[in-house]
């Protein structure tokens, strides 16, 4: 079966009322577009005939690419991007509903706790996960074909040009931080469950290996690894946090990065402030706590986490004091 009808199987089938609440790609109106192209098709025809008694052939064959398709640079991108950023905007507040439920403190957690002495909601949280990793899974595969297409339909490297800027967007839907905590939470949700649920044998964490990864193996053969070191300190990540770019950090570490203080937060770092690793600037202000991930490596790792929580509390008390400190003979003079 070709990927267009399993995606629109998958629109309509039985998670359709789930879907309709969501955004998704719009495969088949895309590929109309592309089959529709017929100027950039016809100009590909009159660059190839002539290449053949023309020296400027290079210069020509630039014309069948993504800037004289008036069609494509009008429709396909421009919609292609606003839907994968409705489609990341969807999927990261739907897993932040999910884990609310499952990682609920004070009173929210007082009232689920009652709530599930009539009523077991741990099959449909499940349940709801599962259809998140469906959800952003699908929808990466569509984008994923549909700019292969456009690659194909018009000889260009546009639509590979267009994962790099979907990436430089932080809109590239497999590179979600969104997706390590789902992965997270389902290790997190089988080990504290007797029944474990079929989808997280997709899941795996190996902690053992000199390179702490965590391992999906989603749908079309697709096997994504995370590295689960610090980049900084070059341990396994302690209280995480994922950049806005993408890359995970201790929380003490990419505050010392960002010169500011433990106790002041990352949304404290100056703007110009940049990602020890690819040096994007910006990214510490939408900085994502990673609750559920570092629930999972609290768990597995006990001793090493009582270890760095002593050293982390010591020197936030540390920072503490100096600062108030400073802040006390600034005021005073002396």
């Amino acid at each position: 079966m070709k990927f267009g009808e399993t995606f629109m199987e998958y629109l309509h089938g039985e998670q359709e009322s789930f879907l309709d609440k969501f955004s998704h790609v719009e495969y088949k109106r895309l590929k109309k577009v592309l089959k529709s192209c017929r100027t950039c098709r016809s100009l590909h025809g009159s660059c190839a005939a002539d290449e053949q008694g023309d020296e400027n052939s290079d210069a020509l064959s630039q014309l069948c690419q993504y800037e004289s398709c008036p069609v494509c640079d009008k429709m396909f991108f421009s919609e292609l991007m606003k839907e994968a950023s409705d489609i990341a905007g969807c999927f990261s507040s739907g897993v932040r509903h999910l884990l609310q439920l499952h990682i609920a403190t004070g009173m929210q957690r007082y009232v689920l706790l009652l709530r599930q002495c009539f009523k077991n909601d741990k099959q449909t949280i499940a349940e709801e996960g599962r259809m998140l990793i469906d959800y952003v899974t699908m929808n990466a595969i569509a984008i994923r074909k549909i700019l292969k297409k456009y690659d194909k339909v018009h000889s260009s490297v546009n639509g590979r040009d267009f994962k790099r800027k979907m990436q430089a967007e932080h809109i590239e839907l497999l590179q979600s931080p969104w997706l390590i905590e789902l992965a997270a939470f389902y290790l997190n949700f089988n080990e504290s469950d007797e029944d474990p649920y079929e989808i997280s044998g997709q899941f795996s964490c190996d902690l053992r290996t000199n390179e702490p990864v965590m391992t999906l193996n989603l749908p079309d053969s697709m096997k994504l690894e995370y590295n689960l070191t610090c980049s900084i300190c070059l341990e396994i990540l302690f209280n995480p946090h994922a950049l806005s770019c993408g890359h995970l950090f201790c929380k003490s570490c990419a505050c010392s990065s960002a010169s500011v203080m433990i106790f002041q937060g990352l949304k404290s770092a100056s703007p110009e402030s940049k990602c020890p690793i690819c040096r994007e600037a910006g990214v510490y202000s939408n900085a994502v706590e990673m609750l559920e991930l570092g629930l999972l490596l609290k768990r597995r790792c006990r001793d090493y986490w009582k270890e760095r929580l002593i050293v982390e509390r010591a020197e936030m008390l540390k920072q503490s004091k100096d600062y108030w400190d400073s802040q006390t003979k600034y005021v005073t003079g002396y």
